[in-house]
């Protein structure tokens, strides 16, 4: 099956292209230009809107009144939620829970993924967390990494662990690091105490990711640089940041993505209350209240996770922020793609890369999402 997107503002991380066009073949794109389009089975004329690669979230909890963790049709309901706002491949985050709760959620997504394709795995935000640093995680399912439970949890994700945050100051931490990164899973520093030096040697040792840059752990002072300067000065590693004006302030954004161009990753870090309404829910066995868009563990003023979609967020990149159009689709499409090893299919209008895409009107707003080949919404 042939489908053919034209007349569109082709755009992704490498720049703008007007008047142009896409061909999907299967779940594959096929070819990319301007002029004249080539046949197809279908057509769509997007009558000159935007047109993006899909979007990829490595770091999210659900969305829709629903939450990954809750497994079954929660869990599909909340990936259908985020969908609708364009993000067609999805890392399930998971948040710490008993390491038996864990390994059963790393299963059931390993079985998902293998049937559906824009599942790309599971990221683990805990269990092995900094207690003074855990944010909306539960206390009671924190542990200092053992190679046996890391080992486990592995086999239980069946291939498809991407990615797991963790406090490098932990005991045992180095052992953990090693094996992970030899298994393929990539390591983010992140719910830390880590000063400069210990974030640096992580990072040395393999580590990649930064989770959520500034939420959970030391910010910059001048004599104590701490883990984001430490992520900043290396090239090996990506930036999470949640872009929704609560967690960290525009400016600060704007300087990472100044400092580290091509290295920021914009994420959601949503629990089940993005794309819905305010009201209280569940965060793992947390109470959150979500009062005009902004989600506090009950009776506290802790932020649990966001209500943000990547959409918003990117249309805050752009209008907010002030980065160029392309430098924001990068953020949400080929930067967080690459994070977790996925550059070379997805983040691009490219033949070869998967048929994903997304269409904007004038205001930034999703209009149309495509995947691996075929129409979601």
């Amino acid at each position: 099956m042939t489908l053919l997107l034209h007349d569109a503002l082709l755009t992704d991380e490498r720049g703008e292209t007007p008047g142009g066009w896409v061909l999907f073949d299967g779940d594959a794109i096929a070819a990319v230009g301007t002029g004249e389009a080539p046949d197809a089975a279908e057509r769509v004329d997007l009558a000159g809107a935007r047109l993006v690669p899909g979007f990829v979230d490595i770091h999210g909890h659900g969305g829709g009144g629903h939450a990954y963790d809750d497994g079954g049709e929660e869990l599909a309901s909340a990936l259908a939620a985020h969908r609708a706002h364009g993000v067609t491949r999805s890392v399930v985050s998971l948040v710490a829970n008993p390491l038996a709760s864990l390994r059963s959620n790393l299963a059931e997504v390993a079985e998902l993924a293998a049937s559906d394709p824009l599942v790309l795995g599971t990221h683990l935000e805990g269990p092995f967390l900094a207690p003074g640093r855990r944010g909306a995680h539960h206390e009671d399912y924190l542990r200092e990494p053992d190679l046996v439970d890391v080992e486990q949890l592995i086999a239980a994700g069946h291939g498809t662990l991407r990615q797991i945050t963790m406090a490098p100051e932990l005991p045992g931490a180095d052992a953990a690091i090693d094996a992970l990164v030899a298994a393929g899973v990539r390591v983010a520093v992140g719910h830390t105490e880590a000063d400069f030096e210990t974030a640096a040697r992580a990072f040395d040792r393999g580590a990649s990711i930064l989770t959520h840059a500034f939420n959970a752990m030391n910010g910059i002072h001048h004599r104590e640089p701490g883990p984001v300067l430490a992520a900043l000065s290396d090239e090996r590693v990506t930036l999470e940041v949640i872009l929704d004006g609560h967690h960290v302030h525009d400016a600060v954004v704007a300087l990472l993505l100044d400092e580290a161009p091509g290295r920021v990753a914009l994420i959601t870090d949503s629990m089940a209350a993005a794309a819905s309404a305010d009201g209280d829910y569940r965060l793992g066995t947390l109470n959150v209240t979500v009062q005009d868009g902004l989600a506090l563990l009950s009776g506290t003023q802790t932020i649990a996770g966001s209500t943000l979609t990547l959409d918003a967020a990117l249309r805050r990149a752009v209008d907010v922020v002030g980065l160029p159009w392309p430098d924001a689709v990068g953020a949400v499409t080929a930067v967080p793609a690459r994070a977790l090893g996925f550059g070379d299919r997805l983040g691009l209008l490219e033949p070869g890369y998967a048929a994903d895409a997304v269409a904007l009107d004038a205001d930034g707003r999703v209009t149309g999402v495509w995947a691996a080949g075929g129409r979601l919404s």
